[in-house]
């Protein structure tokens, strides 16, 4: 794409406040009048684009907009009618259907408009924190379990970006921070530990710590790395990951050197052992713990929605 189009899209967007406060009918607008206009060229007649009775905008039924955003990886339902019933839909698919008669791109521009559109939706989609739901009948297991589902869950529907492991090494790492006063060393979830010298997640004293969700072959090297070099390596995963660490482990001759530890467990006990076990101080103690785990997404991740409300 030139990049004088991608600058007239983005002065688009922001000078017509096109997607406003509420973005889903102007996001599936977009995403589908730029798939109408691949299809049937330019110009565009809006009149083509309204229902028979030319209260609704055609392009946006469910089914439609979903079908382009399947193509691209995505899932999520946008909208369940496809902002159909938005009484802005018409006046933004006129007004987009303007620009690009105006801008008049060629088919590859449209392809990349379209993808434009799609990295919009995908921000959307990635803009709400995730919610920590304390319920004071559930187990502490139970509610860390809860936030790394919501992790699991968009990152299934999100395809190509890392969310559970990212939240649990911070998770971890918020942890260990309150538990050291402040003595850790933080970094982004996407920094390789060979690549900066590191032996590990986070060094305490001789410990080296590994956090991840699929143990193999590479974090045993790492293990035996450690344990070269008079260290003592701890590997937390979750799920069938322990299982997996396990048998890496024994394969790989260091399973009785190795900490093998359920990282859910891991975080849950230490919510009764910095509470003290008293009852009143169990929530503080949580929330006190995702404070400082927001404030490593906000310094050490660029994706703000890993944020947890």
């Amino acid at each position: 794409m030139s990049e004088n189009i991608r600058k007239r899209f983005n002065e688009f967007i922001e000078g017509s406040r096109f997607l406003g406060k509420g973005s889903k009918g102007p996001l599936a607008v977009g995403l589908t009048v730029t798939r109408y206009a691949l299809r049937n060229g330019l110009p565009i007649n809006p009149a083509s684009l309204l229902t028979e009775k030319g209260g609704q905008v055609s392009t946006l039924g469910k089914s439609q907009v979903q079908s382009v955003l399947s193509e691209y990886g995505i899932t999520q339902v946008l909208a369940e009618e496809g902002g159909r019933t938005s009484r802005g839909s018409i006046g933004n698919m006129r007004k987009y259907s303007a620009f690009l008669n105006e801008l008049n791109p060629g088919s590859e521009d449209l392809k990349e408009l379209e993808s434009l559109w799609v990295d919009r939706i995908r921000a959307f989609f990635s803009s709400k924190p995730f919610k920590l739901r304390f319920d004071a009948s559930k187990s502490m297991s139970a509610i860390l379990r809860d936030v790394l589902g919501q992790a699991s869950r968009r990152q299934k529907e999100i395809q190509g970006v890392t969310v559970v492991g990212t939240v649990l090494q911070h998770l971890i790492g918020a942890k260990l921070d309150i538990l050291t006063d402040g003595g850790v060393e933080h970094h982004g979830a996407n920094e390789a530990d060979a690549q900066s010298g590191r032996p590990g997640d986070f060094l305490l004293d001789d410990v080296s710590i590994h956090v991840t969700t699929f143990p193999g072959e590479a974090v045993m090297r790492k293990c035996r790395d450690n344990l070269d070099s008079g260290l003592r390596p701890i590997l937390l995963t979750i799920g069938k990951g322990m299982q997996i660490a396990e048998g890496q482990a024994e394969q790989a001759g260091i399973r009785d050197r190795v900490d093998i530890f359920d990282a859910e467990q891991f975080l849950a006990g230490n919510f009764y052992e910095l509470g003290k076990f008293a009852k009143d101080k169990r929530e503080l103690t949580a929330r006190s713990i995702i404070e400082k785990y927001n404030s490593l997404i906000l310094l050490h991740e660029t994706d703000q929605s890993l944020r947890i409300g």
